[in-house]
C-alpha cells in the first residue's frame, strides 16, 4: 500500500493539520508520502521532507497553485493520486473544499472526517453531531479520505529524511480567480491549535462583556472560542465558533462560560481532555460532559477567577 497526504500550509511553512493525517496514515500502514501543492512553496517541502516516517515529498511548484484554488488543485491531487491506495487529508476548511472534487474526479467516494482507523479498508467517523460512530467499509480501489484532526495525535515534525522530488503538472482550470482574503489577525493562539481553550456562549449577554472572556484567556495564554448562539447574536466574529458548523477543537483544558451546551457546540468540543463549565443553570447539558462544573453567575465567578489567575 502507498499512503498520499496532501499537506496543509501558507507555501513558507506546513501547518501543523498536517502531522494528523501523518499519524492517520501510519495506522493504515505502508509508505506515506506528501503532497505539497503551491507557489514559492519550498519552505514548506522542506518543512515536509523532515517529517518522520515520510518516504517522499512531491512538490507541485506553480504560480497556478498559489492560492490553492480548489478548481485547479483538486485535478492535480486526481492525477498524483492516481497511484496510491490511499489519499488523506486534514479536515480544514480547505480540505473540505478541495479532496471531495478530486474524489469526484476519481471516480471513487469520499469518506469525511474519520476519527479512527479499523483497517486499511475500514473507518470509523462521527455522525448525528458526533452521538454515534459509524464504521464505514470503502471498496474503492483508492479511499480518499478527511481526517478529524482532534482524533489523532500530531506525528513527529523533526527527524525524517524523506527525498523532494518536482511535480511537473501544473493545473490551471480557469473557472476562478484570487482576488482577496481577510485574515482575522490575533497574539492569542490559533483555536484548533490551542492548548487552552475559554469559550463564551449567549449568557455572556453581549460583546463587550467578553473582555473578562480575553483577560482570563490572555492569563492562561488561552485561544478564544464562543457557541453559535453568541457568534449569531453578533457578540464576536464567526471565526470564533466552535461546534458542529465551526472549529472542532479538543485542547488539554476547554473552559466554557455561559454555555448551554446545545448538541451541535458539544459536537465540537467534547473530546477535549479537561472540560471545566460555568454556568448558573444547574440543569445545562454543559454539565454532562464537564469534569468539573461551578453553578454560578458568571459575572461573580469570571472576575473571581481572573483575580486568582
Amino acid at each position: 500500500m502507498s499512503i498520499l497526504v496532501i499537506a496543509e500550509h501558507d507555501n513558507s511553512s506546513l501547518k501543523p493539520a498536517t502531522l494528523n493525517s501523518v499519524t492517520a496514515a501510519q495506522a493504515i500502514g505502508g509508505d506515506i508520502d506528501i503532497l505539497v501543492v503551491g507557489s514559492d512553496c519550498q519552505g514548506a517541502a522542506e518543512q515536509a521532507a523532515n517529517v518522520a516516517g515520510i518516504s517522499k515529498v512531491l512538490v507541485a511548484d506553480n504560480a497556478a497553485h498559489a492560492h490553492q484554488l480548489a478548481e485547479n488543485v483538486a485535478p492535480l491531487i486526481a492525477e498524483v493520486g492516481a497511484a496510491y491506495s490511499h489519499v488523506l487529508a486534514t479536515a480544514t476548511t480547505t480540505a473540505k473544499n478541495i479532496l471531495p472534487r478530486a474524489a469526484a474526479l476519481m471516480d471513487v467516494q469520499a469518506i469525511s472526517e474519520i476519527s479512527a482507523v479499523v483497517s486499511p479498508d475500514t473507518f470509523k467517523r462521527p455522525i448525528y453531531a458526533g452521538n454515534v460512530i459509524a464504521t464505514v467499509q470503502s471498496s474503492d480501489a483508492i479511499k480518499v479520505l478527511t481526517v478529524r484532526g482532534t482524533a489523532f495525535d500530531a506525528a513527529a515534525a523533526e527527524g525524517g529524511s524523506a527525498t523532494i522530488e518536482a511535480v511537473a503538472s501544473a493545473q490551471d482550470a480557469g473557472k476562478s480567480a484570487f482576488k482577496a482574503e481577510e485574515v482575522a489577525k490575533s497574539d492569542r493562539p490559533e483555536l484548533t491549535a490551542a492548548k487552552i481553550v475559554v469559550s463564551g456562549g449567549r449568557g455572556m449577554g453581549n460583546g463587550d462583556n467578553f473582555s473578562m472572556i480575553y483577560s482570563v484567556a490572555d492569563k492562561l495564554g488561552a485561544g478564544v472560542g464562543a457557541s453559535r448562539a453568541a457568534v449569531d447574536a453578533g457578540f464576536v466574529p464567526n471565526d470564533m465558533q466552535v461546534g458542529q458548523t465551526g472549529k472542532i477543537v479538543a485542547p488539554d483544558l476547554y473552559v466554557a462560560v455561559g454555555i448551554s451546551g446545545a448538541i451541535q457546540h458539544l459536537a465540537g468540543m467534547k473530546d477535549s481532555k479537561v472540560i471545566v463549565a460555568i454556568n448558573k443553570d444547574e440543569e445545562a447539558p454543559i454539565f454532562s460532559v464537564a469534569d468539573y462544573g461551578l453553578v454560578a453567575d458568571l459575572f461573580t465567578a469570571l472576575p473571581e477567577l481572573d483575580g486568582a489567575l
